[in-house]
């Protein structure tokens, strides 16, 4: 059921009905949630420092500050920035830091002469982005998360973005097993392919995708 605009301005505004406090220490709780189940996921993956160090930009003073301005508990901080001020500097300041956004990979495409190139994505942080799309889904659905709502969340994008092609393919098929097989197959996909490549080139073709 498609929200009023009404609706969602309600959503948007309802980081002024808590207090400062409120705020800082939901955020707070929220971003350590977040990283205990990354953590969990690229463990699982063998990625070990990457569980480790996961998000750490998130405590710097612009993302943190911003953050918990916009702090409801029901909307990401940063999704809150954008809609009333038409971009975040907090998610400029963590895309351009933390490699496992395929939005850190867009870079200008000197035959086309325009910001349309994306690069791709080294598996091992492909490999992060599904626990991170895992891990936000745990952390703001709570007792209502399911394993299809990674998959669900990346269909309401899906077609619009600037991913390469090849990462593209992987991500979705993590996603989908992630769904209907639920996480920990996911991540064992995941494992298999970073042992297969072994960091190298990868392509959709050779992976059977």
């Amino acid at each position: 059921m498609q929200q009023s605009e009404e609706e969602i301005e309600r959503k948007m505004l309802l980081y002024k009905t808590m207090s400062l406090p409120k705020r800082f220490f939901g955020h707070l709780g929220t971003v350590l949630k977040h990283k205990k189940y990354v953590r969990k996921a690229c463990f699982k993956m063998g990625l070990y420092r990457q569980g480790i160090f996961h998000d750490m930009s998130k405590f710097s003073p612009t993302e943190f500050g911003l953050s918990v301005k916009y702090y409801s508990g029901k909307l990401s901080p940063n999704a809150v920035d954008k809609h009333l001020n038409g971009s975040s500097r907090s998610w400029l300041h963590h895309k351009g830091r933390n490699k496992h956004h395929y939005e850190y990979w867009i870079d200008y495409n000197v035959k086309l002469e325009k910001y349309t190139f994306a690069a791709k994505m080294p598996m091992r942080y492909v490999a992060e982005m599904v626990g991170d799309r895992y891990a936000a889904c745990v952390s703001y659905n709570g007792s209502e998360y399911s394993s299809g709502d990674p998959w669900d969340y990346y269909l309401r994008g899906r077609g619009k973005i600037t991913i390469h092609e090849d990462t593209e393919a992987v991500l979705e098929k993590a996603l989908i097993t992630m769904r209907d097989e639920g996480e920990d197959a996911a991540f064992k996909y995941m494992k298999g392919l970073l042992k297969i490549t072994k960091g190298t080139d990868y392509t959709k073709e050779k992976l059977g995708l």
